[in-house]
């Protein structure tokens, strides 16, 4: 055979060699970034391609046996997410009881690798734009998601990410139609943008969006004693800013995937700037460095304002996150602890930042699953 049909053999084993680590290590980069979450979310058909290159016969040689190898260690590390995902899965409900009483019976496993094919949510809901807020030269819109069960039904207000400078409510809109399936309204709402506004803009403008849906409530059926906030990224942020800055009893519950919690802290401890100029970014939203107004920081940061008060919270997050420091997670929940708050946080280690981009991936399926007992918990009559 050809030297160069062993070369290429190779090559392509190194690439995907190369690919599978990130199942274990942050993206060194912004773009790469976007091939952890196929990695991650999508490892089956990695695993796919390492097998048909180490099924491809070649004769002996140095390119074999060290692609051979390569190939073998890829496949574990392929098989992480997928392994991960079905240990974690016999242990969220235990844990997940120990804080919360689920409403909802257990229905169904909360991973399955058949899942993956199937798909978690086959049918769009229908949904209405509306608008919530005006102010000078600018209106904010929503995306209502009807409930599909009858009823007066609680509410979720999605809040996207974009660094607080970009994205909108279209933003990943899978899981607004899967949670109207399951009896919730859903009200994805686009928010004022940095950094021409700053915060608490976009606090301000979730009170105005459950305003506006307490006001529409007889039309809309919406039980207005029952808001969940749910964030993701820089709304992640928003999302427990407004839950414990609000202090509105009408909030039972509020859910963070990959949220940055503690700005002061991520200001001190920037993510890597090949991947986010994290710093700026803050500035950006906050209207200056820490130096400049560490009361605003504070402010923006839900472990200065958390109180005993707060509603209970569910935080998501990957330990290969390479936007949003894995430690803002931990930092959060050592306030939490002590002031009696109760929470649960999905940990999952083979994931990264928007490890929810497919419902049907091992975060996905594990995120949406965690996310519904904990809306049947908080929300429960």
């Amino acid at each position: 055979m050809p030297a160069n049909s062993f070369m290429l053999r190779f090559i392509l084993i190194a690439i995907l060699f190369f690919a599978s680590l990130l199942c274990v290590f942050r993206a060194p980069m912004y773009y790469i970034w976007y091939v952890a979450i196929l990695v991650s979310e999508f490892s089956w058909i990695f695993i796919l391609a390492v097998g048909g290159l180490l099924l491809w016969k070649t004769d002996a040689g140095i390119y074999r046996t060290t692609g051979t190898a390569l190939g073998i260690i890829a496949l574990l590390l392929y098989a992480f997410p997928i392994a991960g995902a079905y240990s974690l899965s016999g242990s969220i409900d235990n844990e997940f009881h120990k804080v919360f009483k689920p409403k909802r019976n257990k229905q169904a496993a909360s991973y399955s690798f058949l899942q993956t094919f199937k798909g978690i949510n086959a049918t769009s809901v229908p949904y209405k734009t509306f608008t919530y807020a005006s102010y000078p030269g600018k209106s904010l819109p929503l995306d209502f998601y009807p409930s599909q069960q009858a009823g007066k039904r609680p509410s979720v207000i999605v809040v996207h990410g974009g660094s607080w400078a970009a994205g909108d409510r279209k933003q990943l809109p899978e899981l607004n139609s899967y949670l109207a399936l399951q009896g919730y309204h859903v009200a994805a709402i686009n928010y004022r943008l940095a950094p021409q506004y700053h915060c608490p803009a976009p606090v301000e403008d979730i009170n105005a969006a459950i305003a506006y849906l307490s006001a529409h409530a007889v039309e809309l059926n919406i039980d207005t004693a029952r808001f969940v906030l749910l964030g993701r990224s820089a709304g992640g942020e928003i999302v427990l800013n407004a839950a414990y800055t609000l202090h509105n009893p009408a909030i039972k519950g509020v859910i963070s995937y990959y949220g940055p919690a503690d700005l002061v802290w991520g200001y001190a401890n920037p993510a890597n700037p090949l991947v986010l100029n994290s710093c700026k970014v803050i500035e950006d939203y906050l209207g200056g460095t820490y130096q400049q107004m560490p009361r605003q920081y504070e402010f923006a940061s839900a472990p200065f304002t958390v109180t005993k008060d707060a509603p209970p919270t569910l935080l998501i997050q990957g330990k290969t996150d390479a936007l949003v420091a894995y430690g803002h997670s931990p930092r959060l929940i050592e306030k939490l602890k002590p002031l009696g708050v109760k929470y649960y946080f999905l940990s999952l280690p083979w994931a990264t930042h928007g490890c929810d981009y497919s419902l049907n991936g091992p975060s996905g399926q594990l995120c949406t699953y965690t996310v519904l007992r904990f809306l049947d918990a908080v929300t429960k009559d």
